[in-house]
C-alpha cells in the first residue's frame, strides 16, 4: 500500500514539473528557460528537478511525451469503431491535433514551443507523424492520400489559430477528404 502511494505521490510530482516545464518554455521559449526556472515554477529545488530529469532537453522530450500520453492508444479505438470515416477522422483530428494544440494555443512562445520539438524531440515527432499518416491511412485507404492529408494537417496551425479556428479548419479539410 505504501508503495502505490509513494508511486501516485511520483507520478503527481512528475506531472506538476512537466505542467511547470510546459508553462515557461510556452512563455520565455526553451532557450530563455532554465531549470532554474522550472523549480521554482514547480516549487521544488534545482537538485531535486536534476534527480527526476538530467537536462533541459530530456525535459522538454517528456512535455511531448506527457502531452501526447494515452492519445494514441485513444485513436487505436476510434479506428475499431463502426463510425463513418468522416466521424473517425474528425475524432483522431481532435485526439491527436486539437486536444494538444489546446494545451499550447495562445501562448507568447508558442511558435518556438513547436519548433523545438521538431529539433530537440525529432524521434518523438517522427512517431507522432507516422502514426498519424498509419491512422488516415487506415481510414483513407492509401498511402499516399494519407500523406497529403497529414501535411495540410500540419499546416492547419502554421498561423497559430484559436482552438475554434483549427477545429473549424479541421472539419473543411475533412470533408474535402471524405
Amino acid at each position: 500500500m505504501v508503495k502505490k502511494a509513494n508511486s501516485s505521490e511520483e507520478e503527481l510530482r512528475r506531472k506538476q514539473i512537466l505542467e511547470a516545464a510546459l508553462d515557461c518554455f510556452l512563455q520565455f521559449g526553451y532557450s530563455k528557460t532554465s531549470m532554474d526556472d522550472i523549480a521554482k515554477k514547480a516549487n521544488l529545488s534545482r537538485p531535486l528537478l536534476y534527480l527526476k530529469f538530467k537536462n533541459k532537453e530530456d525535459l522538454f522530450t517528456e512535455i511531448f511525451n506527457y502531452l501526447l500520453g494515452g492519445r494514441y492508444e485513444s485513436s487505436e479505438e476510434v479506428l475499431k469503431t463502426n463510425f463513418s470515416p468522416k466521424e473517425k477522422l474528425i475524432q483522431i483530428s481532435e485526439i491527436l491535433l486539437i486536444e494538444p494544440w489546446a494545451k499550447v494555443a495562445g501562448h507568447p512562445m508558442t511558435s518556438d514551443y513547436y519548433e523545438a520539438c521538431s529539433r530537440l524531440s525529432p524521434k518523438v515527432m517522427e512517431k507522432y507523424e507516422r502514426f498519424i499518416i498509419k491512422s488516415v491511412q487506415t481510414i483513407l485507404g492509401d498511402k499516399e492520400t494519407a500523406e497529403v492529408f497529414f501535411l495540410a494537417m500540419d499546416g492547419m496551425s502554421a498561423d497559430l489559430p484559436t482552438v475554434k479556428t483549427l477545429r473549424k479548419r479541421m472539419k473543411v479539410l475533412i470533408g474535402k477528404f471524405i
